[in-house]
Protein backbone atom coordinates (compact mmCIF):
# COMPACT_ATOMS: atom_id res chain seq x y z
CA UNK A 1 0.00 0.00 0.00
CA UNK A 2 2.86 2.38 0.79
CA UNK A 3 4.33 1.77 -2.66
CA UNK A 4 1.04 2.55 -4.38
CA UNK A 5 0.56 5.70 -2.31
CA UNK A 6 4.07 6.91 -3.12
CA UNK A 7 3.54 6.30 -6.83
CA UNK A 8 0.15 8.04 -6.71
CA UNK A 9 1.51 11.14 -4.97
CA UNK A 10 4.48 11.45 -7.34
CA UNK A 11 2.27 10.88 -10.37
CA UNK A 12 -0.32 13.41 -9.20
CA UNK A 13 2.25 16.14 -8.51
CA UNK A 14 3.83 15.67 -11.93
CA UNK A 15 0.46 15.70 -13.65
CA UNK A 16 -0.64 18.82 -11.77
CA UNK A 17 2.08 21.00 -13.36
CA UNK A 18 0.02 23.58 -15.37
CA UNK A 19 2.34 24.08 -18.34
CA UNK A 20 -0.20 26.13 -20.31
CA UNK A 21 -0.61 28.65 -17.51
CA UNK A 22 3.10 28.80 -16.67
CA UNK A 23 4.18 29.34 -20.28
CA UNK A 24 1.59 31.98 -21.14
CA UNK A 25 2.31 33.96 -17.98
CA UNK A 26 6.06 33.70 -18.55
CA UNK A 27 5.54 35.04 -22.08
CA UNK A 28 3.61 38.02 -20.74
CA UNK A 29 0.29 36.90 -22.21
CA UNK A 30 -1.53 36.90 -18.89
CA UNK A 31 -3.78 34.20 -17.50
CA UNK A 32 -4.82 31.77 -20.25
CA UNK A 33 -7.87 30.87 -18.15
CA UNK A 34 -9.32 34.30 -18.96
CA UNK A 35 -9.57 33.70 -22.70
CA UNK A 36 -11.44 31.27 -24.96
CA UNK A 37 -12.69 28.22 -23.13
CA UNK A 38 -10.77 29.08 -19.96
CA UNK A 39 -8.89 25.82 -20.28
CA UNK A 40 -5.13 25.49 -19.58
CA UNK A 41 -4.50 23.06 -22.44
CA UNK A 42 -2.74 23.54 -25.76
CA UNK A 43 -5.94 24.19 -27.73
CA UNK A 44 -6.80 27.21 -25.62
CA UNK A 45 -3.18 28.41 -25.52
CA UNK A 46 -3.36 28.43 -29.32
CA UNK A 47 -6.13 31.00 -29.03
CA UNK A 48 -3.52 33.47 -27.78
CA UNK A 49 -2.14 33.40 -31.31
CA UNK A 50 1.20 31.98 -30.17
CA UNK A 51 1.71 28.65 -31.93
CA UNK A 52 5.09 28.05 -30.30
CA UNK A 53 3.60 28.29 -26.80
CA UNK A 54 0.75 26.00 -27.84
CA UNK A 55 3.23 23.43 -29.14
CA UNK A 56 5.30 23.67 -25.96
CA UNK A 57 2.17 23.25 -23.85
CA UNK A 58 1.19 20.18 -25.84
CA UNK A 59 4.66 18.71 -25.43
CA UNK A 60 4.73 19.47 -21.71
CA UNK A 61 1.31 17.95 -21.07
CA UNK A 62 2.22 14.80 -23.01
CA UNK A 63 5.64 14.34 -21.45
CA UNK A 64 4.38 14.72 -17.89
CA UNK A 65 2.02 11.79 -18.42
CA UNK A 66 4.89 9.64 -19.65
CA UNK A 67 7.26 10.87 -16.95
CA UNK A 68 4.78 9.95 -14.23
CA UNK A 69 4.63 6.32 -15.38
CA UNK A 70 8.43 6.18 -15.11
CA UNK A 71 9.16 8.32 -12.05
CA UNK A 72 6.23 7.03 -10.01
CA UNK A 73 7.53 3.45 -9.97
CA UNK A 74 11.08 4.73 -9.44
CA UNK A 75 10.00 6.62 -6.33
CA UNK A 76 8.10 3.56 -5.13
CA UNK A 77 11.20 1.45 -5.70
CA UNK A 78 13.31 3.79 -3.61
CA UNK A 79 10.69 3.57 -0.89
CA UNK A 80 11.43 -0.15 -0.63
CA UNK A 81 14.66 0.69 1.19
CA UNK A 82 17.50 -1.70 1.85
CA UNK A 83 15.21 -4.68 2.19
CA UNK A 84 14.30 -4.60 -1.50
CA UNK A 85 13.35 -7.98 -2.98
CA UNK A 86 15.14 -9.52 -5.93
CA UNK A 87 14.64 -8.40 -9.53
CA UNK A 88 11.67 -10.63 -10.32
CA UNK A 89 9.73 -9.68 -7.18
CA UNK A 90 10.65 -6.03 -7.68
CA UNK A 91 9.20 -6.06 -11.19
CA UNK A 92 5.99 -7.62 -9.89
CA UNK A 93 5.71 -4.86 -7.30
CA UNK A 94 6.63 -1.94 -9.51
CA UNK A 95 4.50 -2.80 -12.54
CA UNK A 96 1.20 -1.95 -10.80
CA UNK A 97 2.71 1.31 -9.56
CA UNK A 98 3.17 2.47 -13.15
CA UNK A 99 -0.58 2.17 -13.73
CA UNK A 100 -1.30 4.00 -10.47
CA UNK A 101 1.17 6.79 -11.22
CA UNK A 102 -0.16 7.22 -14.76
CA UNK A 103 -3.77 7.48 -13.65
CA UNK A 104 -2.77 9.83 -10.84
CA UNK A 105 -0.96 12.08 -13.34
CA UNK A 106 -4.10 12.32 -15.45
CA UNK A 107 -6.16 13.17 -12.37
CA UNK A 108 -3.52 15.74 -11.40
CA UNK A 109 -3.86 17.45 -14.76
CA UNK A 110 -7.64 17.50 -14.62
CA UNK A 111 -7.82 18.46 -10.93
CA UNK A 112 -4.57 20.32 -10.04
CA UNK A 113 -4.36 21.34 -6.41
CA UNK A 114 -2.48 24.53 -7.38
CA UNK A 115 -5.45 25.80 -9.44
CA UNK A 116 -8.22 24.93 -6.99
CA UNK A 117 -8.74 21.63 -8.82
CA UNK A 118 -9.75 23.36 -12.07
CA UNK A 119 -7.44 21.97 -14.70
CA UNK A 120 -7.39 20.89 -18.32
CA UNK A 121 -9.46 18.31 -20.16
CA UNK A 122 -6.64 15.80 -20.24
CA UNK A 123 -6.26 14.84 -23.91
CA UNK A 124 -2.49 15.41 -24.16
CA UNK A 125 -1.77 13.91 -20.75
CA UNK A 126 -3.91 10.90 -21.66
CA UNK A 127 -1.67 10.35 -24.68
CA UNK A 128 1.44 10.72 -22.51
CA UNK A 129 0.22 8.12 -20.03
CA UNK A 130 -0.51 5.73 -22.88
CA UNK A 131 3.01 6.26 -24.23
CA UNK A 132 4.41 5.17 -20.88
CA UNK A 133 2.07 2.22 -20.35
CA UNK A 134 1.20 0.83 -23.78
CA UNK A 135 2.65 2.94 -26.59
CA UNK A 136 0.82 1.26 -29.53
CA UNK A 137 -2.45 2.52 -28.07
CA UNK A 138 -1.03 6.05 -27.96
CA UNK A 139 -0.50 5.77 -31.72
CA UNK A 140 -4.05 4.49 -32.18
CA UNK A 141 -5.41 7.35 -30.06
CA UNK A 142 -3.52 9.90 -32.15
CA UNK A 143 -4.58 8.19 -35.38
CA UNK A 144 -8.27 8.24 -34.46
CA UNK A 145 -8.00 11.85 -33.30
CA UNK A 146 -6.28 12.93 -36.51
CA UNK A 147 -8.70 11.10 -38.79
CA UNK A 148 -11.73 12.53 -36.98
CA UNK A 149 -10.20 16.02 -36.94
CA UNK A 150 -9.60 15.93 -40.69
CA UNK A 151 -13.12 14.71 -41.37
CA UNK A 152 -15.05 16.87 -38.91
CA UNK A 153 -12.68 19.69 -37.88
CA UNK A 154 -13.98 19.32 -34.32
CA UNK A 155 -11.15 18.92 -31.80
CA UNK A 156 -13.52 17.93 -29.01
CA UNK A 157 -15.34 15.28 -31.05
CA UNK A 158 -12.01 13.87 -32.18
CA UNK A 159 -10.86 13.53 -28.58
CA UNK A 160 -14.13 11.89 -27.54
CA UNK A 161 -13.92 9.32 -30.32
CA UNK A 162 -10.28 8.55 -29.56
CA UNK A 163 -11.02 8.15 -25.86
CA UNK A 164 -13.82 5.71 -26.69
CA UNK A 165 -11.49 3.49 -28.72
CA UNK A 166 -8.48 3.63 -26.36
CA UNK A 167 -9.74 1.35 -23.51
CA UNK A 168 -10.59 -1.45 -25.92
CA UNK A 169 -7.22 -1.09 -27.63
CA UNK A 170 -5.39 -1.07 -24.29
CA UNK A 171 -7.16 -4.26 -23.23
CA UNK A 172 -6.30 -5.90 -26.56
CA UNK A 173 -2.64 -4.87 -26.64
CA UNK A 174 -1.82 -5.33 -22.96
CA UNK A 175 -4.27 -6.50 -20.30
CA UNK A 176 -7.41 -5.75 -18.34
CA UNK A 177 -5.55 -3.42 -15.98
CA UNK A 178 -4.38 -1.23 -18.86
CA UNK A 179 -7.90 -1.26 -20.27
CA UNK A 180 -9.32 -0.29 -16.88
CA UNK A 181 -6.90 2.61 -16.45
CA UNK A 182 -7.70 3.84 -19.95
CA UNK A 183 -11.43 3.50 -19.27
CA UNK A 184 -11.12 5.56 -16.08
CA UNK A 185 -9.26 8.30 -17.96
CA UNK A 186 -11.83 8.19 -20.76
CA UNK A 187 -14.72 8.63 -18.35
CA UNK A 188 -13.04 11.67 -16.79
CA UNK A 189 -12.19 13.08 -20.20
CA UNK A 190 -15.78 12.70 -21.39
CA UNK A 191 -17.05 14.35 -18.21
CA UNK A 192 -14.66 17.28 -18.71
CA UNK A 193 -16.03 17.67 -22.24
CA UNK A 194 -19.66 17.94 -21.13
CA UNK A 195 -19.83 21.54 -22.30
CA UNK A 196 -18.40 20.60 -25.68
CA UNK A 197 -20.91 17.76 -26.00
CA UNK A 198 -23.76 20.19 -25.34
CA UNK A 199 -22.44 22.58 -28.00
CA UNK A 200 -21.90 19.75 -30.48
CA UNK A 201 -25.50 18.65 -30.07
CA UNK A 202 -26.67 22.23 -30.54
CA UNK A 203 -24.43 22.77 -33.56
CA UNK A 204 -22.56 25.55 -31.76
CA UNK A 205 -19.15 23.93 -31.21
CA UNK A 206 -16.36 25.92 -32.93
CA UNK A 207 -14.32 24.02 -35.48
CA UNK A 208 -10.54 23.78 -35.60
CA UNK A 209 -9.13 27.03 -36.95
CA UNK A 210 -12.07 29.13 -35.78
CA UNK A 211 -11.03 32.13 -33.70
Amino acid sequence: MELMLTAAIVGYLIGAIPFGLILTQAAGLGDVRRIGSGNIGATNVLRTGNKVLAALTLFGDVIKGTAATLLGPLAAGLALGTGAPDGVERALILTPTAYVAGLAAFIGHVFPVWLRFRGGKGVATYIGVLVGLVWPVALIFCGVWLAAAVLTRYSSLSALLASFVAPFAAFWFQNATAGGVAAAMSLLLIWKHHGNITRLMAGQEPRIGTK
